[in-house]
């Protein structure tokens, strides 16, 4: 009892002291739960940042004569000593030529002890051809031209007989059938046989690019993955029910300044990717310039880029590129800033969150030249925009509409040229209805009376991140007032905040440019690719048709300060 009635003292004396230490405590506790809870809020926010290295294997090379088997074989040799030096995981796809040697068969025994991937190339060859019982009508053992080395180049069923001959030699070697086959492009046909009846669960092919060794791909789904429309490989499905199960990742990690416009006016585009052969792929400052972009700018979704090389390149040539590269991703990977995957990881990934293809963004806010350029590319299952600024200029310098019911003309036929073109529903081109004095450019006006519309231009962009989609930001020049450009799964958004300022929005366009557009007026603009027609609806504001001024294509006047598009 006496040491009770000590307690009560003590409480007395330190009544205030104990009160001040509950509060203290409380407080502490309350610092903590949000600290905890920010600490998860910031953890579902982050955004992941992919690389994949994939590495493809050819044991011919017909176009060198000093590019032997030998010297393939070797440099894929050096591919893989180079990626395990930093502890990373590659993914290694076969040609068929490739897949029947020996040498690779023990070569990729090894990586699959590593953890690594081993899967198929889809470019046709001889011994493939012949092992299914066919005549080989290339003019070399392997033979890049879309018309032989391509399944485009074979009718349906043949493409088929392709396929079980490649599954079932691959499953012969390998013990299982492989999870992922890319190509620089496989028809819907083929994708959906090899998903269907062998369960491949992941695809890739190139990157968006106009002519490139007779390859023109443009207009898809720009960065990132993407399930492909069931009657065209190129073109994302916008239903559940009319796409093909099987992601389809977007090759090549290109620049996403310069890459679009490399082949302005429907030239053949150069190569501007991280690709180690080439000469901005070999440049510690590039290559910084590029990861920073990958693994800091903002980002929607979450960002991806391919690295690796094919082996036809040699080891001499992109030995360099990988010094350059490797020691820099393995510096961001330690850091949590980027991980490296196989391609069968990042496409379990994918299918496990995303049932349909998904709203992704990636941007660069800053250049490497003196352009001051920046830029951002957003893509959804519905269309894909690209927006640029050039110092104080912005525009959107690229909209294309994506149908699953586009059928590919390669769906049934079989291509018979060298060239392969896959195409989807332009808006804007920045880049085929160009010059290069003239970029096509879907820019902000304002409108005087009695003058020409006046460009307006304006300072540093703000983007901003909220749950259905990205922001832009653009403070004028010269006036008390801001651009904002909203992008979301289906909707294109643009409002202005200046106060009695009459703005529209032009498309400037060379005036040779060749445009795809029937009627322009009131809310819809229509036209036709490939004989499938097409058209855009405006929610809030109203086209009108400038194509009989040079140079003009349409232009857009808001509605209530508001000019939104249904995509």
């Amino acid at each position: 009892m006496r040491s009770s009635g000590k307690n009560r003292t003590f409480v007395k004396k330190n009544f205030k002291q104990i009160i001040r230490s509950v509060h203290m405590r409380k407080i502490l506790f309350i610092l903590l739960a949000c600290l905890w809870m920010t600490g998860i809020w910031a953890k579902e926010k982050e955004v992941p940042r992919i690389v994949n290295f994939i590495n493809f294997i050819r044991d011919i090379e017909p176009r060198d004569a000093n590019i032997t088997p030998q010297v393939l074989f070797e440099t894929v040799k050096s591919e893989a000593d180079a990626i395990h030096q930093y502890g990373f995981k590659g993914t290694w796809l076969l040609q068929y030529d490739a897949l029947i040697d020996s040498r690779y068969q023990a070569l990729m025994r090894e990586e699959l002890a590593h953890g690594c991937e081993v899967g198929g190339w889809w470019e046709i060859t001889q011994p493939h051809v012949e092992a299914a019982g066919y005549k080989w009508r290339g003019r070399f053992p392997w033979d890049w031209h879309a018309d032989k080395g391509f399944a485009v180049g074979y009718t349906p069923a043949e493409r088929e007989r392709l396929v079980d001959v490649y599954m079932e030699k691959f499953r012969e070697i390998f013990g299982e059938y492989p999870h992922s086959i890319g190509s620089w492009f496989i028809d819907a046909h083929t994708m959906a046989y090899m998903h269907d009846k062998y369960g491949v669960e992941a695809s890739c092919n190139c990157k968006d690019q106009k002519g490139t060794d007779g390859y023109t791909l443009w207009g898809g789904y720009w960065h990132g993955a993407y399930y492909p429309s069931r009657v065209n490989g190129y073109m994302p499905a916008q239903t559940k029910e009319g796409q093909i199960d099987l992601p389809v990742f977007r090759m090549l990690g290109s620049d996403p300044l310069y890459q679009y416009s490399a082949g302005v006016g429907g030239a053949v585009q150069s190569v501007c990717t991280i690709e180690p052969t080439y000469v901005n792929a070999q440049q510690p400052e590039w290559v910084r310039w590029y990861l920073r972009c990958q693994t800091e700018d903002p980002a929607f979704g979450y960002t991806y880029f391919q690295a690796g090389q094919e082996n036809s390149f040699t080891w001499r040539a992109f030995a360099k590129g990988y010094e350059v590269q490797l020691p820099q991703i393995a510096a961001l990977q330690k850091a949590g800033k980027l991980r490296v995957e196989t391609l069968i990881e990042s496409a379990r990934n994918f299918r496990k969150k995303y049932p349909v293809t998904p709203a992704t963004a990636c941007t660069a806010l800053s250049d490497y030249t003196d352009n001051k350029g920046r830029t951002i590319w957003w893509g959804s299952r519905f269309y894909r925009a690209n927006v640029l600024w050039e110092g104080d200029r912005m525009g959107i310098r690229d909209i294309h509409l994506f149908d699953e019911k586009m059928e590919s003309y390669y769906l049934r036929n079989v291509c018979t040229s060298n060239e392969c073109i896959y195409m989807t529903l332009p808006i804007v081109d920045g880049c085929l209805w160009s010059t290069a004095d003239n970029m096509a450019s879907l820019r902000f006006y304002a409108s005087m009376p009695g003058e020409k519309p006046k460009e307006l231009k304006g300072g540093e962009p703000v983007i901003k991140q909220f749950k259905g989609g990205m922001r832009v930001i653009w403070p004028l020049k010269g006036i008390e007032g801001e651009i904002h450009l909203t992008m979301t799964e289906n909707r294109l958004t643009a409002t202005c905040t200046a106060k009695d300022l009459k703005w529209s929005m032009l498309l400037n366009v060379a005036p040779e440019a060749k445009l795809p557009f029937q009627n322009i007026g009131g809310k819809i603009l229509t036209g036709v690719q490939a004989d499938h027609p097409y058209q855009l609806i405006l929610r809030c504001g109203t086209f009108e048709d400038m194509r009989s001024q040079p140079g003009f294509a349409f232009g857009i006047l808001p509605e209530k300060g508001k000019v939104e598009m249904r995509l």
